[in-house]
């Protein structure tokens, strides 16, 4: 029997399908909303490993974790932490969330802080 998968983690899964066509090489940012907090992480997929990671539950990133702000401070905190893991390069992964708000914030946090995607 075929395994039903819920409307979300289908979106997630296309998604996820068209970024490893143009991926190449890199790493997966990887972008996770909930009402109360927001997650980054870089992803190697190729090994499984997470290299990155920020969130707003982290103690560098005060405020509600429910707002633009704290979002711009997950993009800049994820940045930072990449550039030290030495990744430079990434491809925007955005799940099944829109590209708007607090996930578009992130991305532009991270673009101005040094991510390239």
């Amino acid at each position: 029997m075929a395994n039903k998968l819920s409307t979300k983690q289908r979106r997630a899964a296309r998604v996820r399908r068209s970024l490893k066509k143009v991926a190449g090489d890199r790493h997966r940012l990887s972008v996770h909303r909930s009402n109360a907090n927001i997650y980054a992480q870089i992803i190697d997929d190729s090994k499984g490993h997470t290299l990155a990671a920020a969130s707003t539950l982290d103690k560098e990133v005060k405020g509600n974790g429910g707002n633009v702000d704290a979002a711009v401070a997950v993009g800049k905190l994820v940045a930072e932490r990449a550039a030290k893991a030495g990744v430079t390069d990434v491809v925007f992964d955005r799940g099944p969330f829109l590209f708007h708000g607090r996930v578009k914030a992130v991305a532009d946090a991270a673009r101005e802080s040094g991510l390239k995607f």
